[in-house]
């Protein structure tokens, strides 16, 4: 038996893979106590737990302990004079117009800071050795009365030296050897010394809550027999075994979308569908991300509440568009969607649990796409009543019938979401209407077609059961590790050399990394130069080919740049300046899982989903359509009508035919 767990901000979706084939189970989130939550989905799904060999988990447990500041208490080790590098941060204004504006408070306070007596150049030479005997006795005083969780250690150009850090390191754990300790290189070999301390830092804050929360999960796995592999998700995309993600906290933040992206690449895959813009929509937030022929953009630097962080993230945009989302009036009378959300608890007003604020989801049952008689996870009655009741005071305030602000209100939303997209793709010289829509998550389907009308996208491509593929996708995922190292070099034909020396350095390290980890053999690598014309402050990420490396040209390499340029930006040929320069080189390494049926092979039937009638609110009117079960379509069907499976419903508006294919998946396309 595989099976994989996602925790959401409203449910916690479980999939279970055996011989008898797919079994999906939703059970609500716990938010005070994820963990409960997760076990909660084992025993709703009747899982013996001596039976699982394969147990993959992805949780958003390291994310919130940054958002609510409930991370372990760091010492901060720095090169002497950098005592304010957290403080400092950079010269931008995240709110540029805002006269109230606060830079966010630190994870670590100046206090908690400690200089060391070193200085290392940028072109790794010792500029102040190691002064050893000034540092231990400042040292000792300093770890002895702090109290601390963790250290994070941060040397000045440590990326291009790190021996300094790891020295440091050793007489940490020699003064406090129960101390965990962060070197900044062992989490990100990058220049630019406040992104990286910002990174080290964030890794060390989250680790003792991640390392408790994984101690948590294993010591109730061993208690019920457990004896398979358990694995995490990272914010790359990949995973890696469980005890691995505690080296490295940092790799842990964001992971949670990541397991959906990853989820909708290969199912959209066995529709031979490539090039996707992918839109989860789930309890609290709405997350877009674009995928080239079958591989998702990987940025080296994201951010958590303006905090960066110098890891490989699959590169999703995230904007607060979820089910949840609150509806509400601002102090200009504008009606307004989200970024709040009513969570797990007390959740929308349609939940009945106590929430008489709107929702995105009382919109939705107000106009009839939700089904008001449905049970959510199986058990959760909707109160549609309840969800009528909470638009009345905006529907008074506006003067307007409540339907048409819950109409207005998943307006708003599907504009948000496709100024979301328009982010991932033309402001980065993608033309979205080259891209399928592939929507998941429990609301996804609900807004797909209105976002791909706005966007004048032809065709939606839905997932089975898309409200859990985020599940499906923690065990269609590829263990994988990253490594990178910044060293800049000119383009130039005699550096090549040096070039093809670095990549073979660090597949080597990969390797190595690989081996400890106990990953399969059949392994298979990428890179990518962060190349930028000589004077640029900032670089795009250039894939090559690695069959080829032997006699790929500098020549090669600038070209493919230009070209990457070109998409961007729209300018940039090679006569507009005279060199290229590599900064920096990232590498991965992946071993792909075994072979995962679809979802549309889930062993439950969706014959228990009746056809009924249905009144649709959309266009300003009611329509007198059906709601049926989506495994029903097959040779096609005109909207407005709504399709449901076990999961989640697609609303097919009018003027959108939808039709299944051989994978189970759902495409959706315009009229013409």
């Amino acid at each position: 038996m595989r099976v994989g767990i996602e925790i959401g901000g409203t449910f916690t979706d479980l999939v279970r893979i055996d011989d008898r084939g797919i079994r999906i189970v939703k059970v609500r989130s716990t938010p005070a106590a994820p963990d409960a939550g997760l076990f909660d989905a084992v025993e709703a799904g009747g899982i013996d737990l001596e039976a699982v060999r394969d147990f993959a988990h992805g949780s958003t447990v390291a994310t919130n302990a940054v958002l609510e500041r409930k991370g372990g208490r760091i010492a901060l080790l720095v090169t002497e004079g950098f005592r304010d590098i957290l403080l400092l941060r950079r010269q931008d204004r995240e709110a540029l117009f805002d006269i109230f504006y606060r830079k966010p408070e630190p994870l670590v306070p100046r206090s908690d800071t400690l200089e060391v007596p070193e200085r290392v150049g940028s072109g790794g030479d010792v500029v102040r050795a190691l002064d050893e005997d000034a540092l231990v006795p400042r040292l000792e005083a300093f770890l002895r009365d702090g109290g601390y969780d963790a250290v994070a250690i941060c040397l000045l150009n440590a990326f291009a030296r790190p021996d300094h850090e790891r020295r440091v390191a050793e007489l940490v754990r020699r003064i406090a050897p129960d101390l965990p300790v962060t070197c900044s290189v062992d989490v990100s070999r990058a220049f630019r010394e406040y992104e990286r301390a910002s990174t080290a830092t964030l890794a060390a804050y989250v680790q003792p809550v991640l390392d408790a929360y994984l101690r948590r999960i294993e010591a109730r796995l061993d208690g019920s027999g457990f004896r398979g592999a358990f694995s995490m998700m990272q914010s790359n995309g990949g995973r890696v075994p469980a005890a691995a993600i505690r080296s490295n906290g940092a790799s842990a933040l964001l992971s949670g979308p990541a397991a959906g992206v990853t989820g909708a690449i290969r199912q959209s895959a066995r529709s031979g569908v490539r090039d996707i813009i992918t839109l989860d929509i789930g309890g609290t937030s709405a997350d877009v991300c674009l995928i080239r022929d079958g591989r998702p953009d990987l940025t080296k630097e994201a951010r958590i509440d303006t905090l960066p962080v110098l890891v490989p993230m699959v590169d999703i945009t995230t904007i607060g568009a979820g089910g949840g989302s609150l509806v509400w009036i601002d102090d200009g009378g504008l009606l307004r969607v989200g970024p709040r959300s009513a969570g797990a608890d007390p959740g929308p007003a349609c939940y009945g649990r106590g929430g008489t604020a709107p929702t995105l989801t009382d919109a939705h049952v107000v106009c009839g796409r939700i089904n008001p008689d449905a049970k959510l996870a199986g058990s959760l009655p909707l109160d549609a009543a309840a969800a009528r009741r909470a638009f009345e005071p905006i529907a008074e305030t506006l003067g307007l019938s409540v339907e048409e602000v819950a109409s207005s209100a998943i307006r708003i939303a599907v504009e948000a979401i496709v100024s979301a997209i328009r982010l991932v793709s033309t402001s980065r010289g993608r033309d979205p209407r080259d891209y399928v829509l592939v929507p998941f998550g429990g609301a996804g389907p609900l807004h797909a077609a209105l976002v791909a009308d706005a966007l004048a996208m032809d065709r939606v491509l839905i997932p089975p059961n898309a409200g859990v593929l985020s599940a499906y996708g923690l065990l269609v995922a590829d263990y994988s590790v990253y490594d990178g190292v910044t060293r800049r070099r000119r383009l130039e034909e005699e550096a090549m050399p040096d070039v093809r020396a670095t990549i073979a350095e660090l597949l080597e390290g990969l390797t190595r990394r690989a081996d400890e980890l106990g990953l399969g053999p059949d392994r298979r690598f990428d890179v990518i130069l962060e190349m930028r014309f000589v004077g640029q402050a900032y670089d795009l990420g250039v894939p090559i080919d690695l069959a080829a490396l032997d006699e790929l040209k500098a020549s090669d390499l600038v070209a493919a740049f230009v070209r990457e340029h070109e998409i961007v930006y729209r300018h940039g040929g090679l006569g507009a300046v005279k060199s290229v320069e590599i900064v920096s080189f990232q590498a991965g390494l992946h071993v792909a899982p075994e072979t995962v049926p679809s979802l549309a092979d889930v062993a439950e039937a969706e014959a228990a989903i009746p056809t009924i009638g249905a009144r649709i609110y959309d266009e300003g009117r009611w329509h007198e359509t059906s709601r049926q079960a989506r495994s029903a379509v097959a040779d096609g069907i005109r909207g407005p009508v709504a399709l449901e499976d076990l999961t989640a419903t697609v609303y097919v508006p009018p003027g959108w035919t939808a039709a299944s294919d051989e994978a189970g998946n759902l495409t959706l396309r315009r009229v013409a």
